[in-house]
């Protein structure tokens, strides 16, 4: 009696991998057919075209900033340049009052009738200008005689014994200091008590 081929056991390991390979194959033709959604393949798609557009837009802001940042760049520097050429300009301005001044007097002094006295008068005037200048452009005198020695502001060039005065204080002024905004620019240079 024949059997059916199906109905027939398997007796050979190749038989019985055909039978699970078909079985397989049956399954898995089955579950793609199940499982293919024609709506998330088009959401994907969907979500897909968003990503890309803002990644564009992403790399867009990116460029923008970066030529923003280039361009802050060399105008700062550019900037920096003219604040160190023009830096003086104002103080130089400041002071061509002064130097009209003093050619005045040169001027005033080769006349016949000029006194000593008128020329003392122009010298102090002009000098009075320049110390105005200097102060509003934040230089201040350091004239320390009859204080304390400060070693941050003074320059002792001798010592000198003295019975009317404190040790180590300033008993005469050589040369007046200056400080600029605070700094010190010159030293006073002074002879102090013993």
């Amino acid at each position: 009696m024949n059997e059916p081929e199906h109905n027939k056991p398997a007796t050979d390991v190749e038989d019985a991998a055909e039978i699970e390979i078909q079985d397989v194959d049956d399954e898995a033709a089955g579950d793609g057919e199940e499982t293919a959604d024609p709506v998330s393949v088009e959401m994907l798609q969907e979500r897909l075209a968003k990503a890309e557009a803002e990644a564009r837009e992403r790399a867009d802001e990116a460029l923008r900033v970066r030529a923003e940042m280039e361009n802050l760049r060399r105008r700062t520097q550019r900037e920096i340049e003219n604040a160190r050429k023009f830096a003086l300009e104002r103080f130089m301005t400041d002071l061509l009052d002064v130097r009209d001044s003093l050619e005045r007097g040169l001027e005033a002094a080769q006349g016949e009738q000029v006194s000593v006295e008128q020329l003392r008068e122009g010298k102090e005037l002009t000098f009075k200008m320049l110390e105005k200048v200097l102060g509003q452009h934040g230089l201040a005198v350091v004239d320390p005689e009859g204080e304390r020695f400060d070693p941050e502001l003074h320059e002792a060039i001798s010592m000198v014994p003295s019975e009317d005065q404190e040790p180590d204080t300033v008993v005469t002024v050589v040369q007046k200091g200056f400080t600029l905004q605070g700094r010190l620019l010159r030293p006073a240079r002074v002879i102090v008590a013993r």
